[in-house]
């Protein structure tokens, strides 16, 4: 059996194998509220065979959106819209759930990609006043966030609390918390958005603070339901930003509080950032935080060859490995792996006539 297709635990939720579908926003959603196009796009990632699906990020409230089209989980409305999709899912796969819960901060309120991605000014009817650490621009033509006060600070962490309280009542099989690639959380981690005189800014103890009072806030909210794992950058690609060593000290604390898995992304929080982007150029920085904890630990970007993960996971870089855009260009890259490897995949009945005569044997027995 390839290592890429030996099961693993994330806390107490079992994964058929190590391929984790990762989080990718659409920017498709109306007033937070997921729509059809969400139950296509999750609909067939659900059936590609992988390990686990998340959720693309969710807002934990309307101004931690970063457009106006992203979902949300902040109100019965939002939440009914999800408990939509996932009604329409679950009779048709097995596959574990998860949801990635963030708060955009001063990366919010911007149009969507496709339409510029510039941000657009709270005045607008699709902007709103940003907020962050401290009143810092991500770029030097945005407007000024708002440096959150004691009664921000408490909002936030009740919205992430609230959030996955309804999770839970959805049914979702895990939360992931969303503290990378330059929103909130990360804001709070970094010393180049973070200058902060109190007790949440300056040291690396003080700016670690707020995203571990997040975290327990929804793992005491979530936690009885399933796993509350975490998505870092570790490190921001920027002389005096966030380090993948404060990464690792940050692991630990996060895992000494009961997170169940950690996911290393990179880059995000800065417009200067410098990245020698190659195929698994994240992998180190997730070797790194392996050799730092004993919770798994999920290795993404530019992996997209079956023998590259399958490498990845034998060598001992990671426990799994997380595809975004190769699962939205092949949304059966789990099926084609376990072919190049030589394993075996559970398909739907619906899809066992596919099974291509080179590959005999490849979809495993239904259970009698």
């Amino acid at each position: 059996m390839p290592k890429l297709f030996e099961p693993i635990a994330i806390g107490g939720l079992s994964l058929a194998n190590r391929i984790v579908i990762a989080p990718m926003c659409q920017y498709s959603a109306d007033g937070g509220r997921m729509t059809d196009w969400h139950l296509i796009h999750l609909g067939q990632l659900a059936l590609s065979g992988a390990g686990a699906l998340t959720i693309e990020a969710t807002a934990v409230s309307p101004e931690g959106r970063i457009t106006h089209a992203d979902v949300g989980l902040y109100d019965d409305t939002t939440e009914a819209a999800i408990a939509h999709v996932l009604a329409a899912l679950r009779p048709w796969s097995d596959i574990p759930v998860a949801i990635q819960l963030g708060h955009a901060g001063r990366k919010a309120s911007t149009a969507k990609p496709w339409d510029g991605g510039g941000q657009i000014a709270p005045d607008d009817h699709n902007g709103w006043q940003t907020f962050a650490p401290s009143a810092i621009p991500f770029r030097t033509e945005d407007r000024a966030p708002v440096a959150l006060d004691d009664a921000g600070l408490d909002r936030i962490r009740a919205a992430f609390a609230a959030s996955a309280s309804r999770a839970a009542r959805l049914g979702v099989d895990a939360v992931q918390l969303h503290a990378a690639h330059g929103y909130l959380l990360h804001q709070f981690l970094s010393p180049l958005s973070n200058r902060r005189s109190d007790d949440y800014g300056g040291s690396l103890e003080n700016r670690m603070r707020f995203p571990l009072e997040v975290f327990d806030a929804v793992r005491d909210a979530f936690g009885a339901q399933g796993p509350v794992t975490v998505r870092v950058s570790g490190t921001d690609w920027v002389e005096g930003g966030w380090t993948i060593d404060e990464t690792m000290i940050f692991a630990k604390a996060l895992e000494a509080r009961g997170c169940a898995a950690i996911n290393i992304s990179s880059g995000g929080l800065h417009p200067a950032q410098q990245i020698a982007l190659a195929p698994g150029y994240q992998v180190p920085l997730a070797r790194k935080v392996k050799d730092a904890v004993t919770m798994p630990v999920i290795a993404v970007g530019l992996i997209t060859d079956p023998a590259q993960a399958e490498a990845i996971i034998a060598g001992g870089d990671a426990d799994a490995i997380a595809i975004a855009r190769a699962a939205l260009y092949d949304p059966r890259w789990p099926w084609h792996a376990a072919a190049a490897l030589g394993a075996t995949i559970a398909v739907p009945p619906q899809y066992e006539r596919s099974e291509p005569r080179e590959h005999r044997g490849l979809y495993a027995p239904r259970p009698a």
